[in-house]
């Protein structure tokens, strides 16, 4: 199984953003993830369209935008016009899913779909077919930093078993405290693609980082 690292830029210094996104390739990440906040879905506002620009034109890696916002449908046309390479609503803020997912794969950009830790597995069971992406949150999402929720390795292990039963070949995707000390847990539940913060750019050497996160999965396969 393919082991993505994708550093969340949320954690990066944003008076340097192109020298870090650059570094962060340099260390062989995979993606670059970018967190979307509008205020109103979560109680934090982060980066709009210029940001999407700017990491575009920073890195060939592929964009792994999380739409964190109410009403994810107004902000498709320009985050793909921005740049962007995967596009992933919650399912709590996307009452259609499946014609909210068929728009975005319509604009050329693979389709995702968030789950809060409280939200069941059920709520995407109907598309799982239609998927590129799950993302499983291992935190509430808002804020950098916050500490795994346990209970989320179980939640892992059933996508797995979801995605595998619908045929699908959805990347599955943890977001939320994945440290050294987590992401061996999650690996071996299913996960394949790990978003990581404050764990590679707190980071005595961040490039390093991105390759001790890697190895974790490796070795324990």
């Amino acid at each position: 199984m393919t082991v993505r690292i994708a550093p969340s830029i949320l954690s990066a210094d944003f008076c340097h953003l192109g020298r870090d996104i650059a570094m962060c390739e340099a260390g062989g990440a995979d993606w670059i993830h970018v967190d979307v906040m509008d205020g109103r879905f979560v109680p934090n506002l982060s980066f709009g369209v210029k940001v999407i620009e700017a990491a575009r034109r920073s890195t060939t890696r592929p964009l792994d935008v999380h739409l964190m916002v109410v009403e994810p449908e107004r902000y498709f046309d320009d985050y793909v016009k921005a740049g962007a390479d995967v596009l992933t609503i919650h399912a709590e803020a996307a009452p259609h899913l499946d014609r909210q997912l068929m728009r975005i794969k319509e604009l050329g950009c693979k389709a995702g779909v968030a789950l809060n830790p409280g939200t069941p597995l059920s709520a995407i069971e109907e598309v799982a077919h239609l998927l590129d992406l799950l993302l499983i949150m291992s935190v509430n999402p808002g804020y950098g930093g916050q500490r795994f929720i346990d209970y989320s390795v179980d939640k892992i292990e059933r996508a797995r078993f979801l995605l595998d039963q619908a045929g699908s070949s959805a990347v599955l995707e943890v977001d939320g405290g994945i440290s050294r000390d987590t992401i061996e847990r999650c690996w071996r539940a299913g996960a394949d693609t790990f978003v990581a913060g404050n764990a590679v750019f707190a980071a005595a050497d961040p490039q390093a980082e991105i390759g001790a996160l890697r190895a974790l999965c490796v070795e324990s396969a």
